[in-house]
Order: structure tokens, then C-alpha cells, then sequence
């Protein structure tokens, strides 16, 4: 039989012991809770499910009555989401020492974004806060994913972003973890369900021959049609042997519990154990189970965090235990109350405004169809029958009475009133942003849209702490995952530009001229920070509009060149992509803007091999060409002295030639 390492006790004892006591715990941490998150359900309920405002005791008071719903929970619910989403939150890595242009963190910054874009976090962040804002709960996890599960040679994993869906009903921390993050938590679950038959079919574990469990309150796990599963999350404390390898370029890196064909491949490698020491470290134990059993063992995760990112729209301790609330929590009796005196009034108005007469039935007896019809063909006159008087004789007699116009009641017109005022009270007045008019000044307008946004500010900022606490599960996971010597891996750029990150990268240090590894993230010694601020489309803009205000005040000529390059860099558009890789280039071999690695190696082989400057090999060939114009110049008039000499040799020998012709003159 299989002994449990460590123990005396087999391990389906020690999976039987972990089961009690998660069960133990989960079942004290969900009574505890159970009252907060079904009101966090209602909530979300009853602002995104049409007819959820009429459910319980008020819907059997208007039954067979209208049930209108004017539904301004959701209203106010999704201004809050789009200022979220024009504002959204991006993680920032930063050196623990302050190092300004540390590589590793700028590593971690492009990877972080990549990680993000390849699984979409957007949905998984998105989802978290539509719920926590509507029910003041949400969540999403982390996840190590292979990154090619088609290739059986390929191991190398990713970090994946993905939502949970009905967070307030499906994750759990223990009660212990009173941090808003909940770091110090040491237990969590995420429960979700499955199929009766599936699950007996897949497991081989019927749930009717589970052991009764007193403790079980308020969850069930077992019902009928669905059995409910759970994700187990434990912290424990394990004790490891640390090993610490040296190559001969001086390089040290420490292994845990490293296995003998470990020490054989180092060793390969040239690498020396210096030393050695068996020390505690932080873990996470992941289970899967059920109300049963524990289902499967699924070991130690990858970092030292629980992977699990909880978000809380408004969050508070009362009675020692945790309560939240989003904008739907304080809106619903306001918003219930507006819903019945809109269906009130809309049956009071259901009723004919026309005063109908009452008749005795012998009055109309053979003129029902011209009564009936009257609304349709507007007779110009109705008939009815003479009533004998007493003493037989026919009686003129009129109707008997009136209908009268229902009349709305005086408190109904002050009652809509107030509920108007108290619903823009809880709900934020976004009215007020219909008076921003055309004459009024910028700063004004800044003023109300800041009033408006105050609205938000508080969700905007619980929802920053939980990203905080994402980039610090995605740094701890990444230490262990993204640790492969020369491992190339896609990046994304702040401005959403594609790159090549190699890990490990061997470099020649510029200050020490020893050799070091880039893009360490195993040693990576950094701090999460969050940016939280305007979509990056809408900054781009903004930097648009600064900087073509600036040129209007500059007449420089340097910095007139670098704020258009900044202005094109900063264009969006379609096909703009070229131009503004174009116009970084220009403002990196400027000095500008610091290059990347893919720029930084072809400034590095540009150094090596230099090309000629294009101005010089001008200036060099219009030298050389002035040179032979003059040259040829001084050729021309050389060959322009000889001709002209030439000439006059030739005059010369023609006017002796002439004298020598003529008859001497003779005296008479």
C-alpha cells in the first residue's frame, strides 16, 4: 500500500484528512457568508434580468395588475462600466532599489501585456467588474497553460487570464483573510457544477452513498440534477532542499529539490554545487473535490500566490464579518417604489376618459350593436327604448347615471417627485451633464465632468487594488514559468507594438565588462505598480492635442522636428502603422526615445559595419565634379592660349608670305 511522504499514513488517509478539513472549513466560511452573497446575486438579478424588480411579496400584490419597470439601476450600472472601460487600468513593473530603465522590469511590462492580449484578459476583467459594480462581488484567476498543446515535445507554458462567472456564488476565501486582496488567505475555493450523470459517469462516485454531514447548514452538494464540484486552494508550508550551481563564468543559480538526472544535466553543462540548505517556502496545493471525496491531487501550482484575484465594488467589516455592495445595494427600494406608481399611473390612464352612461338593460334592449359600435362609426345620435311609468303609460327617462374619470390622487403627483429626487441622490445625477452648453468655459466643463466621475471613483479604485494584486500573482508565477535560457518569447509594446523577448540573454555588462543575463525573471527583485488613467486611444489623442499646442509656442527648429515626429507617432488610423515606425526610428537615432532590443541590435551591427552618410557621399561627389569642371577649365584655356598663338604664327607667316610676293617700288 502507498505510503504518504513524510507520514505514516497512506495517501488516501491523508486525502481523507485534507477532505474533512476543507469541507470543515468551507462549510463555516459559506454559512458566514451566504446571507451577504445572496444579496449580492439579487442585486445583479435585479438589475440586468427584466422582471427580477417585481420578485417576492410585492409581485403577489400586484398580481393580475400592470408591472412596469423603469429601470435606472442598470442606467447608472453601465455609466459607471464605460467610465471604467475609457479608464482602464494597466499594471507597471518597477525596481524594489529604484533602478530608473531596468530592463527586467520593462521585460516583465511587455510580457505582462502579451499574456494579457493572447487570453483576453479584457473579458475576465470586464466580467469582474460588471459584477462587482451590479452586486459588489467579482473575480478572475490565473492559470499556467501549455503554450502549444498540440506539440507533445513542447512543455513550455504560458500564463492565461480567465474569468469566473457568478463569483459571489462560486469563490470563497477563508475566514481568516481580512486583507481586501486577500493575500494572507491560506484557503479558497471555486465551486462550480456538473451534471448529475456526468459526474457519476466521469468520477465513478455516486453521490447517494456519501456520508451524512452534520455540519452542512445552507450548501448542499449534492441535489438531484447537479453535483457541485470544487477547486481547493491551500497554502502550505513545505520544506525544500535549496542547491546552488556555479558555472565557470561565475554565473550562481539556486534549484529546489533537484532530482539526480538534474544535478547530471548541470553538471554537463560545467556547472559546480557551491553549496547547499534545506529552508521553508510558501506553496499552493491545488485539489479538486467534491462533497465526498477529494477527486484528484493535483500538486503544487506554479508560484507562491493563490491564483485566485477577488474584486469588491464597496467593502466594509461589520460584526466581524465581511459585507459588500455595489450601486445596485441602496437603489432598489427607490427603484421598486418608482416602478409601482409608474404601473399605478399607467392603470389609472388604461381607463376611458369618456363618461359613460349607466342604463337599466330594457332601455337598450335591440340597440346593443349601435352602442357597441358607437367608438367605431360615430353615429350622430344612439337610440333607447321608453320605461312605462307607473300607470302604463310611456316615461321619458334619461341614464341613471354617469361613469366618472378616474382622478390622480394628490399624494401619487408628491410621491413621484421625491422618488425622482432620492433615485438621482443614490443614483448620481447625470443630468448635470446636460448643462454643459457650447458658451461656457473648459474649465467648467473639466469641473462637471470630475463631479460626475467622483461617482465612479471608488469602484475605479477597489478595482486598481485587484489589479495590483494580478500583476503579483502573474510576477510570482512567472519566476517559475518564463525561466528557459534563450527562450524567445512575443511581448507586447506600450503602444501595442509586437516584440521578441529572449530570456537569459547573455550580455557583456557596460560598467564591469563581465558577463550577465538579461531578462532574468527568476531573480527578477520588482514592485507592482498600477496606472490607472484614460484609454490609451483617448491619451494618444490628448499627447495630439498637447503637443500641437506646444508647436504653436516653440520656433526651435530640433524640437519642431521632434514634436511632428511625436504628433505622427501618436496618429491613429488605418494604415498609419508604417509611418509611425517610421517616425520612432527617427526619434530613436535621435536620442529621443530609448530602442528596444530588435532596435538596440541593429544600432549595435549599424556600429559595427558603418554605412557611408548619403549627405557626405554628396558633398564628396559634388567636390570631385566642381574639381573636374575645373580642371577642364584650365585644359580650355590651355588649348584656347595655343590656337590663339597658333593663329597668329599662322597670320604672320601669311603677311611675310604676302610681302614677299609684291614688286619692289623703283624711283621714277
Amino acid at each position: 500500500m502507498e505510503q504518504a511522504e513524510g507520514t505514516g499514513r497512506t495517501k488516501s488517509e491523508k486525502l481523507g484528512r485534507i477532505h474533512a478539513e476543507a469541507l470543515r472549513e468551507f462549510n463555516r466560511t459559506q454559512t458566514a457568508q451566504r446571507d451577504e452573497r445572496l444579496q449580492c446575486v439579487e442585486d445583479r438579478r435585479f438589475t440586468s434580468i427584466p422582471g427580477a424588480q417585481w420578485e417576492g411579496p410585492l409581485s403577489d400584490q400586484f398580481e393580475n395588475k400592470p408591472k412596469f419597470e423603469v429601470n435606472k439601476t442598470a442606467i447608472s450600472q453601465m455609466r459607471i462600466v464605460n467610465e471604467y472601460r475609457n479608464n482602464r487600468i494597466t499594471v507597471n513593473f518597477t525596481a524594489k532599489d529604484g533602478t530608473e530603465n531596468d530592463k527586467t522590469a520593462d521585460a516583465c511590462d511587455s510580457l505582462y501585456r502579451a499574456d494579457e492580449q493572447d487570453s483576453c484578459a479584457e473579458e475576465a476583467y470586464d466580467n469582474a467588474f460588471d459584477e462587482g459594480t451590479a452586486g459588489g462581488f467579482g473575480a478572475w484567476r490565473l492559470r499556467a497553460c501549455y503554450e502549444d498543446d498540440e506539440d507533445e515535445d513542447n512543455e513550455r507554458q504560458r500564463i492565461r487570464f480567465e474569468p469566473i462567472y457568478d463569483a459571489d456564488s462560486s469563490v470563497y476565501f477563508d475566514l481568516d483573510a481580512k486583507r481586501q486582496d486577500k493575500a494572507d488567505a491560506r484557503h479558497c475555493w471555486v465551486v462550480y457544477s456538473q451534471d448529475r450523470q456526468s459526474y457519476v459517469a466521469e468520477w465513478g462516485d455516486d453521490p447517494a452513498s456519501w456520508p451524512k454531514n452534520t455540519e452542512t447548514i445552507y450548501f448542499d452538494w449534492a441535489t438531484p440534477d447537479v453535483v457541485y464540484l470544487a477547486e481547493y486552494y491551500r497554502v502550505e508550508e513545505v520544506r525544500q532542499l535549496v542547491r546552488v550551481f556555479q558555472w565557470p563564468d561565475g554565473r550562481e543559480k539556486k534549484f529546489f529539490d533537484l532530482d539526480e538526472d538534474g544535478v547530471a544535466e548541470l553538471e554537463l553543462d560545467l556547472a559546480v554545487e557551491v553549496r547547499s540548505k534545506r529552508v521553508k517556502r510558501r506553496r499552493v496545493h491545488k485539489y479538486l473535490m467534491s462533497g465526498g471525496r477529494v477527486l484528484e491531487d493535483q500538486g503544487y501550482i506554479a508560484g507562491k500566490c493563490i491564483p485566485i484575484v477577488p474584486f469588491y465594488g464597496k467593502r466594509w467589516f461589520i460584526d466581524n464579518v465581511e459585507r459588500c455592495m455595489g450601486q445596485t445595494r441602496l437603489a432598489k427600494d427607490v427603484q421598486r417604489l418608482k416602478n409601482m406608481q409608474v404601473s399605478k399611473l399607467a392603470e389609472i390612464s388604461a381607463f376611458s376618459s369618456v363618461e359613460k352612461p349607466i342604463l337599466m338593460p330594457e332601455q337598450i334592449a335591440g340597440h346593443q350593436v349601435m352602442w357597441s359600435e358607437d367608438n367605431i362609426k360615430n353615429y350622430p345620435y344612439l337610440l333607447i327604448n321608453a320605461i312605462e311609468g307607473p300607470d302604463g303609460q310611456p316615461a321619458i327617462t334619461g341614464p341613471l347615471a354617469y361613469t366618472k374619470s378616474p382622478q390622480i390622487p394628490p399624494a401619487m403627483a408628491a410621491l413621484l417627485q421625491i422618488t425622482e429626487q432620492d433615485m438621482a441622490d443614490l443614483l448620481g445625477r447625470q443630468q448635470e451633464g446636460d448643462k454643459m452648453l457650447s458658451n461656457i468655459s473648459g474649465d467648467a466643463v473639466q469641473m462637471i465632468q470630475q463631479r460626475l466621475d467622483m461617482q465612479a471613483f471608488i469602484y475605479i479604485s477597489n478595482f486598481a487594488k485587484a489589479m495590483r494584486r494580478c500583476g503579483e500573482i502573474w510576477l510570482s508565477m512567472a519566476r517559475e514559468l518564463y525561466r528557459e535560457k534563450g527562450r524567445k518569447m512575443k511581448g507586447v509594446g506600450e503602444m501595442g507594438n509586437t516584440e521578441s523577448i529572449e530570456l537569459m540573454r547573455p550580455v557583456i555588462a557596460e560598467k564591469t565588462g563581465e558577463l550577465e543575463y538579461e531578462n532574468n525573471l527568476e531573480d527578477a527583485n520588482l514592485d507592482v505598480a498600477v496606472d490607472v488613467g484614460p484609454s490609451f486611444a483617448s491619451r494618444r489623442d490628448a499627447t495630439v492635442r498637447a503637443i500641437t499646442g506646444i508647436m504653436q509656442m516653440t520656433s526651435d527648429p530640433e524640437d519642431m522636428k521632434i514634436m511632428q515626429a511625436m504628433v505622427m507617432m501618436n496618429m491613429d488610423g488605418e494604415g498609419l502603422g508604417d509611418i509611425r515606425e517610421f517616425y520612432r526610428r527617427r526619434l530613436v537615432s535621435m536620442g529621443v526615445l530609448p530602442p528596444n532590443e530588435e532596435e538596440r541590435a541593429a544600432m549595435e551591427e549599424a556600429a559595427q559595419n558603418p554605412q557611408p552618410d548619403p549627405n557626405a557621399e554628396y558633398l564628396l561627389a559634388s567636390a570631385g565634379k566642381e574639381t573636374a569642371l575645373a580642371r577642364k577649365a584650365v585644359v580650355d584655356t590651355e588649348l584656347s592660349a595655343a590656337k590663339t598663338a597658333r593663329e597668329k604664327a599662322e597670320t604672320a607667316k601669311t603677311l611675310s608670305e604676302i610681302g614677299a610676293e609684291q614688286p619692289t617700288m623703283t624711283e621714277v
